[in-house]
């Protein structure tokens, strides 16, 4: 497994489990695990861990993605979400079951995604880390209908309007985010990164902003830009958000999962070119991102490596998941990151 960094700076890890001994990283924001494996029992003083139940694909079962900002941190609890703050930065998580809340009008997923998106609101501005820069949306049974609607509907409805109820903007500055599905029976998992200084947002010439969908994609549009450029102590981040074979507002190359993977690359380089143009100096490449790859069908993930093994450098940090996509015609979704020093080297 490797990594992604910058000196002194934020830094993000995709290591074994075995690894992920929580209790003696003392530079640790946070950790996310995959395959629906447990990790050990933690204290309020460790690193919160996202448990996230999608399968790992390509032999790398045991692995966690791993934030750490090469600092000092605390930690703590806010109602049910738990965090570890560095001077400049947040993270946190919060699971909640669906089973385990009363109905609402709308959908279980409904009261599920208000209250994650509440107490996540309510954490930030109380710490405070007043600016969220990104977040990973892990919900189960994604595509499927419920009450007349697709889940992933459902979703974006109640998370506008939970958003909006705290007073936070739901077009333009937005975070970078994503939303795959879950295993059957698991809980609506949120993990987010905040901070304490306000992002640059980054959006795509080759697509329509997310936020700006037409109601053909469902009453209420995704909340998120296509990536967030971030300052944070001596490092320049850039969170890409979950990309797939997009242009315009449509699903392109359908039923093709090599070609989806090539435009998906296509959508990714534009990004880089915009981050670029906005932080002169940062020169942000395919070989420098670590992330990743969500694949609907198993069985087409040799295609979707073969089509990323050329355009991907070997300092390029990558895992492969299963997972549904928000739309059904869409074989398969990047998302990465970046992280370089905050000034060119001489």
């Amino acid at each position: 497994m490797s990594s992604v960094r910058a000196p002194a700076g934020l830094r993000l890890e995709y290591l074994p489990r075995a690894a992920c001994q929580v209790a003696g990283w003392t530079d640790v924001l946070g950790i996310a695990t995959f395959d629906g494996a447990r990790s050990a029992e933690t204290g309020p003083a460790d690193p919160p861990v996202a448990q996230v139940r999608t399968a790992v694909l390509d032999g790398n079962a045991d692995v966690c993605e791993v934030w750490r900002c090469g600092g000092a941190v605390k930690s703590g609890q806010h109602h049910r979400v738990r965090w570890r703050s560095s001077d400049q930065l947040l993270f946190g998580c919060i699971a909640v079951a669906e089973e385990l809340l009363p109905g609402t009008p709308g959908s279980s997923l409904h009261a599920a995604t208000t209250l994650a998106y509440d107490e996540l609101c309510a954490t930030l501005e109380a710490l405070p880390y007043p600016h969220l820069l990104r977040v990973w949306n892990y919900l189960p049974d994604i595509n499927r209908d419920a009450n007349g609607t697709e889940r992933y509907l459902q979703f974006n409805t109640a998370r506008q309007r939970a958003l909006r109820s705290r007073g936070r903007v739901l077009t333009g500055n937005v975070p970078a985010a994503s939303a795959l599905g879950a295993a059957s029976g698991s809980p609506l998992v949120v993990y987010f990164l905040a901070g304490k200084t306000a992002p640059a947002f980054v959006e795509n010439p080759r697509q329509v902003s997310a936020y700006h969908y037409p109601q053909q994609y469902g009453p209420d549009s995704p909340v998120f830009s296509r990536a967030a450029l971030v300052h944070s102590g001596d490092s320049l981040a850039l969170f890409i958000s979950g990309t797939a074979s997009i242009v315009g507002h449509r699903s392109t190359h359908i039923g093709d999962p090599a070609a989806q993977t090539r435009e998906t690359l296509l959508n990714i380089e534009a990004l880089l070119h915009e981050a670029n143009a906005a932080a002169d100096g940062a020169h942000f490449d395919l070989g420098a991102l670590a992330g990743k790859v969500y694949v609907r069908t198993p069985a087409e993930l040799p295609v979707i490596q073969r089509e990323l093994a050329p355009a991907l450098a070997a300092g390029a940090s990558f895992i492969y998941l299963q997972a549904d996509i928000c739309r059904q015609d869409l074989a398969v979704e990047i998302e990465a990151a970046a992280i370089r020093p905050a000034t060119p080297a001489p």
